[in-house]
């Protein structure tokens, strides 16, 4: 059985020494959770796509993943750290599965049938929500660099206050987009700027994609070249995301992406592990395989940050 309160948990906890014992408890009960237990690893399921990209796309190639009870008995038999969704989704099984998983509600939300890159997400859950459904925490999405950016800082920042004063920490998808190329989307450069921006808004979690070497704003590249930043190495892009993440000092979640092989998606999890980062919050390469390969791939991404 793993010890309660591990020197790993003990470590990240210190980082958040400011935060009130309420939120620090939920901390601890997402730290504790699951195989990664004590560890100070996570890993995570997010399945907030049907409400993006829209149910057939994101669960007609596994068509069980439309059942919303499919996913939390997913997370649960994997063993996960957490199971984080949009409100119907939750309200679905958050009784049926109270306390067997901590729960994170995600609550803004965008959708695939708006015309054009509006890069602006609607909320579409309360802090009341996150309440009832005994959840431990609540997400929301940003994305630095959209001509919305402003409103979703102001109006993330109003529902963040709320949430913490009920004990509930708060995890920002940091997904820049908008006044940049696509490849600047993840650039190391942008992808850290958006890190620390959300370490700045006052994010206990943070969630990000895997940055790629490609450097987009000029004045960045100039800055990392002059100072000898090397970016060669997946891990060595963590790194950095986690060094503008206060130095380390909070926690960081990577995002899986597409769908990749099983090989690829356990060689990113071993960067994020060598490069100092906290864990995968990994949606589609999950649910989209059938049940069992699912299960397989998250043992063996479990068994990754364990170091097995």
């Amino acid at each position: 059985m793993t010890p309660f309160m591990t020197p790993a948990v003990q470590k990240i906890l210190s980082f958040y020494e400011g935060e009130s014992p309420a939120i620090r408890r939920n901390l601890v009960h997402l730290l504790m959770q699951g195989r990664l237990a004590g560890t100070g690893k996570l890993v995570i399921l997010p399945v907030d796509q049907g409400f993006e990209h829209g149910p057939n796309r994101s669960f007609a190639c596994n068509p069980e993943a439309f059942d919303p009870l499919y996913h939390f008995k997913l997370a649960i038999d994997a063993g996960l750290s957490a199971y984080a969704a949009p409100l119907g989704m939750l309200e679905a099984g958050a009784h049926r599965f109270a306390g067997q998983i901590p729960l994170i509600l995600k609550m803004n939300s965008a959708n695939a049938l708006m015309d054009g890159e509006i890069y602006d997400q609607a909320m579409t859950g309360s802090i009341e929500d996150a309440i009832h459904l005994g959840c431990s925490g609540v997400g929301f999405t940003i994305y630095p660099g959209s001509d919305h950016t402003y409103d979703m800082m102001e109006a993330i920042q109003e529902q963040a206050r709320e949430a913490k004063a009920h004990g509930l920490f708060v995890v920002i998808w940091s997904y820049p987009r908008g006044n940049m190329s696509k490849d600047g989307e993840t650039a190391i450069d942008v992808v850290s700027y958006g890190a620390h921006m959300a370490t700045l808004l006052g994010a206990h979690i943070i969630k990000v994609k895997l940055p790629t070497a490609h450097i987009e704003k000029p004045l960045d590249k100039k800055e990392l070249e002059t100072h000898g930043f090397k970016f060669g190495t997946l891990k060595d892009r963590v790194n950095h995301v986690m060094l503008s993440s206060f130095k380390g000092q909070r926690i960081v979640v990577f995002s899986g992406g597409n769908t990749k092989t099983d090989a690829d998606v356990l060689d990113d999890a071993r960067a994020i592990r060598d490069g100092g980062g906290h864990g995968s919050i990994i949606g589609r390469n999950a649910f989209q395989r059938p049940y069992s390969d699912a299960i397989k791939l998250l043992d063996d991404l479990v068994k990754v940050y364990q170091e097995k």
